[in-house]
């Protein structure tokens, strides 16, 4: 008997997707996507063919995962992150490769943030709401702002041990 949940309404093509992971109405899902256990995927997302999602992370509403996006365990993203995955894109011209993005373990990205492509994002760093991710982002790091500018260093419980 598994215990992972789809909802009725959701439209989930994938058959990889973990134990103990939710799946909420309106939510899309891929064929190749990969998601690991204790997942919880919110309503009216989505997730396309090529991303991996690892174990214990929450994707609330209004987020879409693109192909090249993998996202490690335990990350939280917040309503309406988005993700950019081509650094020119054109309307029905593809890029051979789509940017390949990062988010390392215990990560926590706030509303409506913007994660550009190409980028890393590490461990147990909390980019703050509305900011814009445009370089690699090393661990710990507390980033705000458009562009995000590193502002100080978080504890692996995400508390502020250090402003700059």
């Amino acid at each position: 008997m598994s215990s992972l949940k789809i909802h009725a309404l959701a439209d989930v093509h994938s058959k990889n997707i973990g134990e103990g992971t939710q799946v909420w109405q309106f939510a899309i899902i891929l064929e190749g996507a990969q998601i690991g256990k204790n997942c919880n995927i919110n309503c009216h997302t989505f997730i396309e063919n090529s991303v991996k999602i690892g174990d214990r992370v929450t994707v609330k509403s209004g987020v879409f995962i693109w192909d090249g996006i993998e996202i490690a365990n335990d990350v939280f993203l917040g309503p309406n992150v988005t993700f950019v995955n081509d650094k020119y894109p054109r309307s029905k011209q593809y890029p051979q490769q789509f940017q390949h993005t990062k988010i390392d373990n215990f990560v926590s990205v706030g509303a409506n943030a913007t994660i550009m492509g190409g980028v890393s994002i590490g461990e147990y760093s909390l980019i703050a709401a509305g900011s814009l991710v445009t370089k690699d982002v090393p661990a710990f790091s507390l980033m705000l702002g458009n562009p995000a500018r590193l502002v100080g260093r978080v504890d692996e419980k995400g508390i502020v041990i250090e402003r700059f």
